[in-house]
């Protein structure tokens, strides 16, 4: 069944090769666009399924090989090949369940993220500015684009809240196990006792959305212009570019104010709005289910306490996964590659529980 389903994807990466070869295909735009974004997503497996194949033939062949007569010298290096062909092929069935998994259809997505400082006042908003860092950091190692679009500053430099948009092949497949309670223990810049606090900065990581999939009304929004303001909230232009937008139907609100004129920053605040609204559905559809099991990684939920940064003992904690780091420096410099695949990996084993229940 499995290798059915894996010589139908193959036959089809094949024929898209064949497609993107016509000379119709190659001057439709949109059918270019399409069938090579088809042909990329089926690629990893094609290759796997191709690979595999091939192992599984030269290890039937080495097998055949060792029911011969043969001298011990070559009765070893046969059964030398037979053990590596036998590791691969594990190796590849294992790879190819992961890659037959059912696919979040916002992986390839680009993302909004939203970092507000929560209980600690200003060290919460510094912390919340260290993880705004932390991403744009690890955005640049992945070749991605990152872009603010609003914030709001205390007096010390942190983030009351920062909006900010990454742009790139896969953004939303790495970051979306980052929503939730950032925990953070250390002494604070404020304090002059030496002790150490413990504050709360809160992640919301959403899969940005296009117009068509979400249709806002002219008559359901209320538009509102005002100044753009920088710390402690003083406003540092007289022209009204920064737009707060409201919709009415379901009261939720964004604002936009790093654009260079009102239409900008409209804009910007309508994709914040987009995202927002198809979040709040996408929660209240979880909670309806609150009772089944849930994933290991969570549910995104922004109250949920997933990591912590404890900068006295330079460790880093994720506590979906149990999951500990002795380098808080690196991953504050956007190190964040091993947390992201061990909360991959336990996606993976998740959804495979879930396929085989």
């Amino acid at each position: 069944m499995v290798l059915d389903r894996l010589q139908a994807l193959a036959d089809r990466y094949e024929k898209l090769s064949e497609l993107l070869c016509d000379p119709d295909v190659a001057s439709d735009p949109k059918r270019l666009r399409e069938y090579s974004k088809e042909q990329s997503d089926l690629q990893q497996s094609y290759e796997a399924y191709t690979e595999y194949k091939q192992v599984s033939e030269q290890l039937d062949d080495a097998k055949v090989m060792q029911g011969e007569k043969l001298d011990d010298e070559m009765r070893e290096m046969v059964k030398m090949e037979i053990d590596e062909l036998s590791d691969r092929k594990e190796e590849l069935e294992e790879k190819i369940k992961i890659l037959l998994l059912p696919k979040d259809p916002n992986d390839d997505k680009n993302v909004i993220v939203e970092i507000r400082g929560a209980a600690g006042g200003d060290e919460a908003a510094l912390f919340a500015y260290e993880l705004y860092r932390m991403y744009t950091k690890f955005a640049d190692t992945q070749g991605w684009r990152v872009e603010l679009m609003d914030f709001n500053e205390n007096d010390l430099g942190g983030f009351k809240e920062v909006i900010f948009m990454i742009t790139g092949k896969g953004a939303y497949s790495k970051l979306k196990f980052e929503s939730g309670a950032h925990r953070v223990q250390r002494i604070p810049v404020t304090e002059s006792g030496g002790r150490i606090h413990t504050s709360t900065s809160t992640v919301s990581v959403m899969p940005e959305v296009e117009e068509v999939e979400v249709e806002i009304f002219d008559k359901d929004i209320r538009v509102d212009t005002f100044c753009s303001s920088g710390a402690g909230g003083q406003s540092v232009n007289t022209t009204k570019s920064a737009v707060r937008v409201l919709h009415v139907p379901t009261g939720i609100m964004a604002t936009c104010q790093d654009g260079k004129s009102q239409n900008e920053n409209k804009a910007k605040a309508l994709q914040v709005l987009r995202a927002r609204i198809v979040d709040v559905q996408r929660q209240e559809e979880e909670a309806k289910y609150a009772g089944e099991r849930k994933s290991k990684v969570g549910t995104g939920d922004r109250s949920e306490r997933i990591r912590t940064y404890n900068f006295p003992q330079s460790r880093v904690t994720d506590h979906r996964i149990g999951l500990t780091l002795h380098k808080l420096d690196s991953v504050m410099n956007g190190d964040m590659a091993e947390i992201i695949s061990s909360l991959t990996i336990a996606e993976q084993a998740d959804i495979m529980e879930r396929e085989l229940n």
